[in-house]
């Protein structure tokens, strides 16, 4: 009887976690990179697009009284307004080029089965694409318009590439330190084992 092509050394090898359904794993990773780029992509250039369209440079609008508003504005800098100076723009352009790369790196090194894991990197991979069409696009910088705060007291007004790359940024923290866990455990279980 031939031998379970899974176990021959040049069979397919099943995603970890996802045993005996190498295609489903690809199918799940294929979808958790590619609608979370879509959307937050999609999401980022139509609000862009209906701000730059609707509103004046700096034109405030509000949407909850003082609390959220809309206030159109333009960065050369980084998220949530961090600026170096007149050359921000093609800095934080390079720096954005070079994270993506990063971010392709660590992707390839991701297996399929951690979904955490992949999401998160969709999410900042996608904010950060939303970012760079707008510093090639736009000698002013990065479209912004989401404001949050009260009086005088404000957050940095960002855009929805923004929100995707914090909540990517801290998925993908959450991602590593439960890897620590995993692998911290497994150690102790090995020293267990070996002193049993």
């Amino acid at each position: 009887m031939p031998a379970d092509p899974s176990e021959r050394a040049d069979g397919p090898t099943p995603d970890p976690g996802l045993p005996g359904a190498p295609g489903r794993g690809i199918a799940v990773r294929l979808w958790l990179t590619l609608v979370p780029i879509a959307v937050v992509l999609t999401l980022d250039v139509m609000t862009k697009a209906w701000v730059m369209n609707t509103f004046e440079l700096y034109e405030q609008a509000p949407v909850i009284g003082d609390f959220f508003r809309f206030t159109y504005t333009h960065n050369r800098g980084a998220a949530f307004g961090l600026d170096i100076g007149e050359h921000s723009r093609i800095f934080f352009l390079l720096l954005s080029l070079i994270a993506l790369g990063v971010l392709g790196f660590i992707y390839r090194g991701t297996p399929s089965s951690d979904r955490l894991r992949v999401l998160a990197i969709s999410l900042v991979a996608a904010g950060a694409l939303g970012n760079i069409w707008d510093r090639i696009r736009l000698e002013q910088g990065v479209v912004d318009f989401l404001d949050f705060g009260i009086g005088i007291h404000r957050f940095p007004v960002f855009n929805i590439a923004d929100s995707g790359v914090t909540v990517g940024a801290v998925l993908l923290l959450i991602s590593f330190w439960l890897e620590g866990r995993r692998e911290a455990r497994e150690a102790a279980e090995a020293a267990g084992t070996d002193h049993g």
